[in-house]
């Protein structure tokens, strides 16, 4: 199995380094062109700016050969930008034009809805299959799951508010579990992949 992250733009080495403490080092590709997208049977989606990395899907061509694997099933998680691309629908934002998304997580999400980069916190969070202990959330420019639709579920929560959701093999967070020092994010995730093509 080899898992990739999107090294376009992002929280790209703070992904990669979790991942190196879940699965071998060499089961890692940073995903930069379609050539390597097509050896991973896994990606993340990282947290940065999502208008940015739509813009780089785009131009190195990444955004059809993406598109058409998370129509197939492709497991993917995205983690606050990460979030945003994946979402159905997106809400208008102070923060202006939104990015184009995939579509395949049934959320309605606004960017930054937490506040901007001075109000970034981080917060406990109970996430499913990760274990009894809390999740140390960190929240930065966060987007806010609005509503989550019948094709999607709940899976992560901050207090009572929705902040994790997944849709079948694609996993949708609000906060940054790559930034936390904690791999059980990481490690949940992978744990239902087949382990081989």
């Amino acid at each position: 199995m080899k898992v990739g992250v999107l090294a376009l733009q992002g929280d790209v080495p703070e992904h990669l380094r979790a991942l190196t403490d879940v699965v071998p080092k060499t089961s890692v590709v940073a995903v930069r062109r379609p050539a390597d997208l097509a050896e991973v049977d896994a990606l993340f989606l990282p947290g940065g700016e999502s208008t940015t990395i739509a813009r780089l899907l785009a131009e190195s061509g990444l955004w059809a050969p993406l598109a058409h694997r998370l129509g197939e099933g492709f497991p993917v998680l995205g983690t606050c930008a990460g979030l945003i691309l994946l979402a159905r629908d997106l809400a208008p934002s102070p923060a202006g034009r939104e990015p184009p998304t995939f579509g395949v997580l049934d959320v309605r999400v606004r960017r930054n809805d937490y506040g901007s980069q001075r109000e970034s916190f981080e917060g406990p969070v109970r996430v499913e299959g990760v274990g009894k202990r809390p999740f140390p959330g960190v929240f930065i420019r966060a987007p806010r799951i609005l509503a989550v639709g019948t094709d999607a579920r709940a899976i992560a929560w901050a207090g009572d508010e929705v902040v994790g959701v997944r849709s079948g093999a694609v996993w949708g967070l609000s906060f940054h579990p790559e930034l936390s020092g904690d791999v059980r994010v990481h490690r949940a995730f992978l744990r239902g992949l087949p382990r081989s093509r």
